[in-house]
């Protein structure tokens, strides 16, 4: 099984394709990618077809040209860190969980804000409770 940059990529998919596995390399950047070894792996082979010596060229460009996987991880929630620590509007938005880039919040944006939360009394609060006459 090959192993780039820490993850194992699946045996039965093209390279090309199994890149993408990498986080921080998406489809447009692994074709960029086979492209810069200048044809010394062909993008249609598949995984379990590389050689050791393939997996080793594949592995030693990526890490020299690259920032991939943890080290990638860690620029990102740096990166975070740095927003919130400075009080900007982005890191306000990210330390309560809301929707960073303008979207609206009134409707939609349940992914980011999680499940509704209901304010007040409800329905089964009032059925449950006995009426008193």
């Amino acid at each position: 099984m090959a192993r780039i940059a820490g993850v194992d990529l699946p045996r039965e998919k093209k390279v090309v394709i199994a890149l993408a596995y990498v986080y921080g390399i998406g489809r447009p950047m692994a074709q960029k990618i086979l492209e810069g070894l200048k044809a010394q792996i062909n993008p249609g082979l598949r995984v379990k077809d590389l050689t050791e010596d393939q997996v080793g060229l594949l592995n030693a460009f990526i890490a020299k040209e690259f920032k991939v996987e943890g080290e990638l991880r860690r620029e990102v929630s740096a990166n975070l860190k740095r927003y919130v620590e400075i009080n900007s509007y982005r890191g306000y938005r990210h330390r309560r969980n809301l929707p960073v880039r303008g979207q609206r919040t009134r409707t939609n944006a349940r992914t980011r804000r999680g499940r509704r939360r209901t304010v007040g009394s409800s329905a089964k609060a009032a059925a449950a409770a006995p009426a008193k006459a």
